[in-house]
């Protein structure tokens, strides 16, 4: 056996593969000469990760839909609708579960969803905690599972950003600095938010608004691109790519069309900023209360069971203002409903999400105000318009409650335009939007956000001050 021969081969390859190596760790993992190692950014790096997060947070969120959309759900709603007598008991049950898992397997209970995202890449140079990855998963899905007045864009988020923010923690060679940490961070709430929802363009336009009040996380732009569109091939691998939340509607629309929809923004940006002060003093009010995480649980699911049983004892049939929701969307959407159902139904939905998010629910309100928006514009076209184009007023009202709920006006036109197939809707949904965002001033849902000139007045982001974390 030539022994000596082989080995001389084998470092004659090592030797042909260390300048390779030196090559790539100098495109893609060494910032530039000058950088502070905490603020050093290699663009190229941050390319070349997120189609990884991409994969990675698509196959995530694949199994999240699949456990709870495909299985958990509908057994469980189907078991509300066919016995009112469990709602409450079920509610109770899911949502003490998840205030346990919480409480015992967690650092921070009041801490996940968007609003521990939000925080990271503020305050902590975009690290997450992964150990209790696991566990706020789990909680999430008993509380969205059990009926929760919440849907998955918050498991999602988070579950996208610990990955684009921890899933490098192994790669002691290549480290992230703290800037690169936050773009990923970013790239990944914008994946999960992408797959969850089959819309990418969503999805990256969500996670640059959402750390800010006014303005953008553009130095994230690039990477999250590529993530949020690899992430919804993956997950359409497995589910498919139609909307989810197709309606019919006429395509089109008039002058009057546009000065209606700037008024339903006006009525709606006035009705969420009452919620949004409402919620986050209840939120408020919790966080203080002494008593043990899992009983305020108990109590929120408590609450929202009776709003569902509420609900159903006045209008019985399939709608419900339960759970993700995603089956009332279409039901909105494409079946008439009175407008006495339609308003019961959104004050009902409001009341049930700060009851569930309000206790400490793990997840966040994306389709809650929605949805609410929604049915209020339908009541609004059919009460006050009278337009048979109530699509058109639907999904206005849907772009002007997530504009002025969470500070995201561009997110939630696009969101509208992608999720339900109404892109003819587009120019009035934008002035809604707009007009819903400027009347409901800087409040907002997540507690976390802040204004580029709160930024500029302190430190820096990785020194901005922050109250506690409120969940969203």
């Amino acid at each position: 056996m030539n022994t000596s021969g082989d080995s001389a081969r084998q470092n004659s390859g090592s030797q042909h593969l260390i300048p390779f190596q030196r090559l790539v760790r100098r495109l893609f993992f060494q910032a530039g000469a000058g950088d502070t190692r905490a603020e050093a950014c290699n663009p190229r790096k941050c390319l070349l990760l997120a189609p990884i997060a991409g994969v990675v947070t698509g196959l995530a969120i694949t199994g999240l839909v699949m456990v709870l959309l495909d299985w958990l759900w509908p057994l469980v709603l189907s078991t509300y609708l066919d016995h009112h007598w469990a709602i409450v008991p079920g509610l109770v049950s899911g949502s003490v579960l998840a205030g346990l898992i919480m409480q015992k397997l967690t650092p921070d209970p009041n801490e996940h969803s968007t609003e521990e995202v939000i925080r990271a890449y503020h305050l902590h140079g975009g690290r997450m905690d992964l150990r209790s990855f696991f566990p706020k998963i789990a909680a999430a899905i008993a509380t969205v599972g059990s009926g929760g007045s919440a849907a998955l864009e918050g498991p999602s988020i988070y579950g996208g950003g610990a990955i684009g923010s921890g899933l490098w923690n192994r790669l002691r060679r290549f480290p992230l600095s703290d800037r690169e940490r936050r773009i990923m961070l970013i790239c990944g709430a914008a994946a999960g938010m992408s797959a969850v929802f089959r819309a990418p363009l969503t999805g990256i336009v969500f996670a640059l608004e959402m750390p800010f009040l006014d303005d953008l996380a553009y130095e994230a732009l690039a990477p999250s691109l590529i993530a949020s569109v690899v992430a919804f091939v993956t997950l359409s691998a497995f589910l498919g790519a139609k909307p989810l939340f197709g309606f019919h509607s006429v395509g089109s629309y008039t002058r009057r069309d546009i000065y209606w929809s700037a008024m339903l923004g006006l009525f709606i940006g006035l009705l969420a900023l009452v919620f949004v002060i409402v919620f986050r003093r209840v939120r408020r009010l919790v966080m203080r209360a002494r008593m043990p995480h899992w009983v305020k649980m108990g109590i929120g699911g408590l609450l929202t069971g009776l709003c569902g049983l509420v609900f159903l004892q006045l209008y019985p049939g399939r709608l419900t203002p339960l759970g993700p929701n995603y089956e009332a969307v279409g039901m909105i959407l494409n079946r008439h409903h009175a407008t006495t159902e339609l308003l019961s139904f959104a004050a009902l939905k409001l009341g049930a999400t700060i009851a569930t998010l309000g206790t400490g629910g793990v997840s966040a309100m994306f389709v809650p105000l929605f949805l609410t928006g929604g049915a209020l514009g339908t009541a609004f076209a059919q009460s006050i318009v009278h337009s048979a184009n109530s699509g058109l007023y639907a999904a206005v009202g849907m772009a002007a409650f997530l504009s002025a709920g969470y500070k995201t006006p561009l997110a939630a036109v696009v969101f509208v335009a992608e999720t339900t197939g109404g892109h003819a809707f587009i120019v009035p949904a934008i002035i809604a939007a707009a007009v819903a965002y400027g009347v409901s001033g800087n409040a907002s849902a997540s507690s976390e956000q802040r204004s580029r000139e709160e930024l500029l007045a302190s430190s820096g982001p990785a020194e901005s001050s922050s109250g506690p974390a409120l969940p969203s």
